[in-house]
């Protein structure tokens, strides 16, 4: 019997509805922008919000949502996957007073706009580096990309590492792997505290198992939620969890860490912790 591949299945189909000139993948490093009055990080409580947005940060409700969160929780650092951004990029919904850093994986050619990682923080990064997959997903014809920032911590002579991900998804295991050591060679290279943060796409043992043996390698603590919490994080019917928060060489305050079950405006729930050096 001929098997067909789910990714080859998928390009097929995606062939017939999406014109392939309307996506485009583009080499755009990173766009930065940064607020004037700040200080370092303060090693006594980083807060940190991850959350794939799922395109929708310009529609009301996700607007309501984020303004919430932020005057709630006060997050210090922002990890954001799945940001539309206008190529104007005047400014980032809700973030006048923090520096941001984003990183575009394609351009919508018809709305002029781009997608990718957006990381915010209440300190300038010293610098951001954008890391585009080898290899392209078929819905789109794209790469993924992982955006990768540096902090100073208030107090540390080492800075903080903050990475940014959204892997690969609808393609063959090895093209999984290979993003997720080209990720780990980076993380292993840095030798202070450091967060990795992200939609990992792990809907599978087998893609949950190669993301466990990368963390245990560099030495990463999963950042854990009580179980109810946990219910809560994105899945596909029985999966392992898709989001995540890894750290090194931090402390995490486990009771201002929750998913925020409340919030509707995207098929991902924001997830919240806070830190300590």
């Amino acid at each position: 019997m001929l098997e067909i591949k789910q990714e080859d299945l998928t390009t097929s189909l995606l062939r017939r509805f999406v014109p392939s000139h309307r996506f485009v993948p583009i080499q755009v490093a990173t766009i930065n922008r940064s607020y004037s009055l700040q200080a370092p990080l303060n090693s006594d409580s980083i807060k940190v919000l991850n959350w794939n947005i799922a395109k929708k940060n310009y529609e009301k409700n996700w607007t309501k949502d984020f303004t919430e969160i932020i005057n709630q929780h006060h997050p210090d650092i922002i990890f954001l996957q799945e940001v539309r951004m206008d190529t104007r990029v005047e400014q980032a919904i809700g973030l006048a007073e923090m520096s941001w850093s984003f990183a575009p994986n394609f351009m919508d050619t018809h709305h002029n706009t781009y997608f990718g990682l957006l990381t915010a923080a209440k300190t300038t990064s010293i610098n951001s580096q954008a890391l585009l997959t080898q290899h392209y997903e078929p819905f789109l014809r794209t790469p993924k990309v992982s955006l990768i920032t540096e902090y100073f911590i208030s107090g540390l002579p080492e800075k903080l590492l903050a990475v940014n991900s959204h892997l690969i998804n609808f393609v063959d295991l090895n093209k999984f792997k290979t993003q997720l050591h080209e990720l780990e060679y980076v993380l292993s290279k840095h030798r202070g505290p450091i967060i990795f943060s992200g939609d990992f796409n792990t809907w599978n043992s087998a893609r949950a198992m190669l993301l466990s043996s990368v963390i245990a390698r560099l030495g990463l603590t999963t950042v854990s939620f009580s179980a109810s919490d946990s219910r809560n994080i994105k899945r596909f019917l029985l999966s392992p969890p898709l989001d995540h928060i890894f750290y090194r060489g931090l402390n995490q305050t486990k009771r201002n860490t929750k998913v925020l079950d409340h919030i509707s405006s995207s098929d991902h729930k924001p997830l919240i912790t806070e830190f300590s050096c």
